[in-house]
């Protein structure tokens, strides 16, 4: 099959795109490096010819729900816009879970997403996944007063990049499901845990204190919202060994 990644170079577009290819499928990645742009659409219509799938990850570095909402909305749109008429027969988006729990701006960008897709004219699937293990890493560098590092308190269940990955590349390559079973890692971790165990690797040997950091995300995280339902389809590799290997 020939199949489209938008977002291919990113955190999970990668690992996608090495699935997909690893599977024997030609995968076609969709980025303005290579002369794609989601959010004019320009390039789309010569990057989907005679392509059978598409996996939307791209994504947008912002903390605006208007520039959220924005973003996904004209680039996801844009996208299946294209493959309707490129006659594209599925296709797959990634999402969060809890994005309809949790009243963080950034999540309402991907509530709509999602509704461009389930409204799109194309078959589609949506996956919704916890957070991946990189969450530590960037909540480090994020979550700071001065030199100070933090470590928010909050409940997740973290789930490798890499297995996302190869997640969304079998559903590409299967029929259109509708929205399917979260998908998360293997156990539920403390976020605070995991950020002071990633600054011991990286040789960080300050104080990190844990703090309820106040905002929606953070609150939403505490109570569990993030966490993924109990018929959720489980990744297999630990925060601890994804670490070990980092």
């Amino acid at each position: 099959m020939k199949i489209a990644v938008a977002g291919g170079t990113g955190v999970v577009g990668r690992h996608t795109v090495d699935a997909l290819r690893a599977a024997g499928h030609d995968a076609v990645v969709l980025t303005r490096s290579r002369g794609v742009d989601l959010v004019t659409g320009k390039g789309l219509d010569a990057a989907l010819t005679d392509v059978d799938a598409v996996i939307d990850v791209a994504s947008i570095e912002t903390l605006k729900a208007a520039a959220a909402i924005e973003f996904f909305t004209a680039a996801t749109g844009n996208l299946v816009s294209a493959a309707a008429d490129a006659g594209v027969a599925h296709v797959v988006l990634l999402s969060i879970v809890g994005i309809d729990r949790i009243p963080y701006d950034y999540y309402a960008g991907k509530v709509a997403q999602e509704k461009v897709v389930e409204q799109s004219p194309v078959p589609w699937t949506i996956l919704r996944a916890t957070q991946f293990h990189e969450f530590a890493a960037q909540m480090f560098d994020r979550a700071k007063v001065g030199p100070l590092h933090l470590a928010p308190n909050a409940r997740t269940q973290p789930v490798a990049a890499r297995e996302v990955g190869d997640r969304l590349a079998e559903l590409a390559a299967g029929e259109p499901q509708g929205r399917v079973r979260d998908f998360a890692g293997p156990r539920e971790e403390q976020l605070a845990e995991m950020i002071r165990a990633y600054a011991r690797s990286e040789g960080y040997r300050g104080s990190i204190p844990a703090l309820n950091i106040p905002g929606p995300q953070m609150a939403g995280m505490r109570a569990g919202d993030a966490l993924p339902g109990p018929d959720a389809v489980l990744g297999r590799q630990t925060f601890a060994e994804w670490l070990a290997a980092h």
